[in-house]
């Protein structure tokens, strides 16, 4: 009885959603919340929004690749997403010779597309409650035993579900693990580059930008979706053809004005609403510090190669922007965090909820036992920051740690052949492309350095035993540089993992004495295996706790509150968020329009500049004015982007911003600045979601790129 109470109320509360907050499920979009839709301008139906039966909204958004949001746009397959999301595949398709990010890439038939290797895209089939098949299971279980049951029930019902078709299933948490969903994918392997413009469009702005408003940036890239002759799911072939699917989105060239309603539709991947105060005070203090830090140090050592030459400005690029993407991230929470007293108001929540508790043997207490667990986990934080971001931050370390699976299967009681071969090849694979991406002059000093801050912050308690000690025995004295920079030229110098000669023969034969004498593999296994040894268990018992405590929070919070307006958090599922277009004040005598124009990328014009610069067929098509059908009546200028009041999180970019009637009018592609406190606390006045205007991509396609064959293929309102 109890479930059933729980289910009725997620699907109420779904229906009491306040527009700009939230990031609602369409599977269960409640009456009251579809109405206040209507009356903010939604023209459309439920069904037309998300229906199991027919062709609806729902079946023109994808996964795209492993973390963002894509839209399907055309009859045969055409997908719009984000320059971001596309980047290691632009990367990827190009060379110093045909470099496609620098200089773009506009495929003018079909037969140009280029195979996006590693690449695809999944379309959701269906989603279903399984909450009470999950918690039979779970049933008196906790802790570690509660997750491994958890682990394996999910698994059987996500087989059961797809058994016998190419579908692949997802069991999700809901609601700190008060309610489970399964989510049905068809994933779909041959991805092609249709199109990119050059990054000092696409990527316009920089690092400088990022996070920002007003913002310039065509942050867009076009691919394809190919079947077989079936048009059944395949791996990529000469002969196949276009995805023909069940529905794309028509294209607005209307443009928008302030107080339009917008609408997203996408893959936000995790926000911590429900967060406790604890949790905010440990990331202010320990662990976005930490981060920020370490990626601060990491992003100087590959810039400053990367300023060297083309070539190693290409070999780092992707890598260097998913570093840098959320260094910004991490310093700016942290920053509104501290700004908005997120952690007391909190703590002013937690305080009503410990009220109402009295008397209630599930809840009392609850915020005693979230004290002591993390007053036991609080001096390991650090740590295990440090052990990610720092050490395995060198990317040879991270991969020599990869290794341990061939050291475990060498040094087996009775070794199987047949697994260390299976290792042996799993291995030579990976390191290719880590050969490929290695540059070694910026991983040496990346090494020397978080070798260094590791020393420096950890408390020696922590310390591999040993290792220090040794350092300073071989090398010279802990605290200064030249210790670590010559212990590092060391490992670089002497690691079989650089050597394809050495390795190869390694590989031909491996034997445990040599991969365990190999300075990089021993650097790596032993910090590796110091922080299983000595750290895991504690983070394990913490996580444990937490989760469940949480659980018990969440579950109160939903009795509390019983007849307001709640939503889960994100989990990369699909959902849907909606508001207005719309300006803002940041600050005491500053405005924010709600669009920005090419005379602004102008503005910010620098020649030759790493962030700033701008390609010249740009330039020249600016000073003609020729904007076309593109051209904006207000402004008189041509619109590049525009911001909505919208509640999105990572995994949206690329998402489409929908009009009243469900035409694509943008894309997704980033927050500002002043609310990314946005993944714990939501800010109703500042938050904004930055957009790439359609019509500035369209100008960019046609005008720029001379790609008049997409522009064709779109239906155009």
């Amino acid at each position: 009885m109890k479930r059933r109470l729980l289910t009725l109320f997620f699907v109420f509360v779904l229906g009491l959603a306040r527009a700009d907050e939230g990031m609602w499920l369409l599977y269960m979009l409640g009456d009251q919340t579809y109405n206040d839709m209507v009356k903010r301008g939604l023209k459309l139906t439920k069904e037309q929004l998300y229906s199991l039966n027919k062709a609806s909204l729902k079946d023109a958004i994808i996964i795209f690749g492993g973390g963002c949001t894509g839209e399907i746009v055309s009859k045969e397959g055409l997908i719009f997403t984000n320059h971001h999301c596309g980047y290691g595949a632009i990367a990827a398709a190009s060379t110093v010779e045909k470099n496609y990010l620098k200089n773009g890439f506009w495929a003018k038939s079909k037969a140009e597309e280029i195979p996006a290797a590693g690449l695809s895209v999944q379309f959701l089939v269906k989603i279903e409650d399984v909450t009470k098949e999950v918690e039979a299971a779970l049933q008196g279980l906790t802790g570690t035993e509660r997750n491994a049951k958890l682990q394996a029930v999910s698994a059987e019902i996500a087989k059961k579900a797809t058994e016998g078709t190419n579908l692949e299933a997802r069991v999700m948490p809901f609601f700190k693990n008060n309610q489970y969903l399964i989510f049905v994918y068809e994933r779909y392997r041959d991805i092609r580059l249709v199109g990119t413009p050059p990054e000092s469009i696409g990527k316009f702005g920089g690092d400088t930008d990022n996070w920002e408003w007003p913002r310039h940036t065509g942050d867009f890239s076009v691919f394809r979706v190919y079947t077989n002759k079936d048009g059944k799911p395949a791996e990529y072939a000469a002969d196949n053809i276009p995805l023909k699917p069940k529905y794309y989105l028509n294209v607005s060239t209307k443009g928008v004005k302030d107080g339009d309603y917008a609408m997203i539709l996408g893959y936000p991947g995790s926000t911590s609403r429900y967060e406790t105060s604890l949790g905010v005070k440990i990331k202010t203090e320990v662990e976005n510090p930490a981060i920020v830090n370490l990626r601060d140090v990491r992003l100087k050592l590959m810039f400053e190669e990367m300023k060297k030459s083309d070539a190693v400005r290409l070999q780092l690029a992707s890598s260097y922007a998913g570093i840098a993407n959320y260094w910004k991230f991490f310093d700016g929470e942290r920053k509104q965090l501290l700004k908005y007293d997120v952690y007391g108001q909190k703590k002013a929540e937690e305080e009503k909820f410990v009220k109402w508790a009295t008397g209630k043997p599930d809840y009392q207490g609850l915020f005693e036992k979230f004290d002591a667990a993390y007053q036991a986990w609080w001096p390991y934080t650090k740590h295990r920051t440090y052990l990610n971001e720092g050490i395995l931050g060198s990317p040879l370390i991270a991969y020599a740690s990869s290794m341990m699976a061939l050291e475990r299967a060498l040094t087996k009681k009775n070794p199987s052949a047949e697994e260390i071969k299976k290792v042996t090849e799993s291995l030579t694979r990976t390191r290719t492309n880590f050969v490929e991406g290695e540059n070694k002059p910026s991983d040496q000093h990346i090494l020397a350095a978080t070798l260094k801050m590791y020393y420096t912050d950890i408390d020696p308690s922590q310390h591999p035993a040993g290792f220090f000690s040794s350092l300073q025995s071989q090398y010279g004295e802990l605290g200064d540089d030249n210790t670590y920079r010559k212990f590092s030229a060391d490992v670089f110098g002497k690691t079989i993992i650089l050597d394809d000669a050495r390795w190869n023969a390694f590989m031909a034969k491996p034997d445990s004495a040599t991969l365990q004498s190999d300075p990089a593999y021993k650097f790596a296994t032993t910090f590796v295996k110091n922080y299983t040894a000595t750290i895991l268990p504690k983070l394990v018992e913490f996580t444990n706790a937490n989760n469940e405590l949480s659980r018990l929070y969440m579950k109160g919070i939903l009795e509390m509150n019983k007849g307001k307006a709640l939503y889960p958090d994100a989990n990369f599922t699909m959902r849907l968020s909606y508001g207005n277009v719309k300006s803002y004040r940041p600050r005491d005598a500053v405005f924010y329009d709600y669009v920005t124009t090419l005379s602004g990328v102008l503005q910010k014009y620098v020649p030759g500049d790493y962030e700033f610069d701008l390609p010249k067929e740009l330039l020249e098509a600016a000073k003609k004015k020729d904007y076309g059908i593109y051209k904006d009546a207000r402004t008189n200028d041509l619109v590049v982007g525009f911001i909505t009041t919208n509640d999105i999180t990572g995994g949206n970019s690329g998402s489409p911003i929908l009009n009243a009637n469900g035409e694509l009018i943008g894309l997704a592609f980033d927050g500002n600045y002043e609310a990314l406190s946005h993944k714990i606390a939501f800010d109703k006045d500042l938050n904004r979601t930055i957009c790439v205007d359609i019509r500035y991509v369209l100008w960019c396609i046609d005008k720029l790129g001379g790609a008049k064959n997409i522009i064709a293929e779109l239906s155009l309102k």
